[in-house]
């Protein structure tokens, strides 16, 4: 008989918009009206919170799955390549509608920020996600943007009704940060991950959920629950890109998290995760196997 806490079994279903990252890096600036900038480097990638978050998750060694809506061509043999290649159950996903255009976003690097330029299409969540919910397969379910969770709020009591835990990334929407009433939709979020520039939107972030974690990139990041708010600094490590840090990061923080580890160890797996994020081209595209975090090599 295995030995093995019960904790660590536990699968994790991501959800949200997938996205084709078309990454530029080694830009001197973001380009003016009328002007033109020369990039050093062109990815093509996966991208959106819920597909990077799955992406690390299993790379640590998490059960995970995505329930995407897939794309359509030009991008749909590029993308199918990396999400069959990153060790997840894409059993939840859909194919996009005929006709609906891809999920496309730009993201500009400029040393050690980014901009971006994104095209949404069609629904957030694939319509396969209430059956995959019902089964019973999951115990977690992580949510990769506000946005969706507000096009579709209803998804949180179908996770709770399922014995569920739920996890909701912010990503940033400057529309959706500014709408009233987001505290009602947010109920029975178990853990919110928006990052600094997010929380300063929010009035009351540090209530929005029982467990609130900012992210602040080279600054670290900080937990807030009913017991007080730690904060924990980020590794030191060169950085190459940033896209997906953040998600990386979610993925480190919920798989100690579902182990029952504490804040502390918690924030430092997900820093760890982080780190190992920047340092990298292009989200999770060909990520491989990660160690999970050692507080002792900190």
């Amino acid at each position: 008989m295995s030995t093995q806490p019960a904790s660590w079994g536990k699968r994790v279903l991501c959800t949200g918009r997938l996205y084709c990252d078309i990454v530029m890096s080694g830009l001197p600036c973001v380009p003016a009206p009328g002007q033109e900038v020369y990039a050093n480097g062109l990815v093509l990638a996966a991208g959106g919170g819920a597909y990077i978050t799955a992406a690390y998750l299993a790379a640590l060694g998490r059960a995970a799955g995505l329930a995407a809506v897939l794309p359509a061509e030009p991008f749909a043999g590029a993308i199918a390549t990396e999400l069959g290649n990153a060790g997840l159950d894409l059993g939840a996903c859909s194919l996009a509608a005929p006709g609906v255009d891809p999920q496309i976003t730009v993201a500009m690097i400029l040393g050690g920020d980014r901009a971006f330029v994104t095209r949404r299409a069609g629904p957030a969540f694939p319509d396969t996600l209430g059956a995959a919910i019902d089964s019973g397969a999951w115990d977690h379910l992580h949510i990769g943007e506000l946005a969706s969770l507000v096009e579709s709020p209803q998804v949180i009591a179908r996770a709770k009704a399922a014995g569920m835990t739920i996890s909701l990334d912010c990503s940033w929407d400057a529309e959706v940060l500014a709408r009233d009433g987001l505290a009602a939709i947010m109920q029975g979020i178990d853990v919110f991950f928006p990052n600094r520039a997010e929380a300063d939107m929010l009035a009351g972030y540090e209530h929005l959920a029982p467990l609130v974690v900012v992210k602040e990139g080279a600054a670290g990041a900080r937990a807030f629950s009913a017991k007080g708010s730690i904060h924990r600094p980020a590794y030191i490590t060169e950085v190459v890109d940033t896209v997906g840090a953040g998600d990386a990061f979610n993925a480190g923080f919920l798989d100690r998290w579902l182990f029952g580890a504490g804040l502390a160890d918690c924030l430092d797996a997900g820093a760890y995760t982080a780190s190992a994020a920047v340092a990298r081209h292009g989200g999770a595209r060909g990520l491989g196997r990660l160690a999970r975090h050692k507080p002792a090599a900190r």
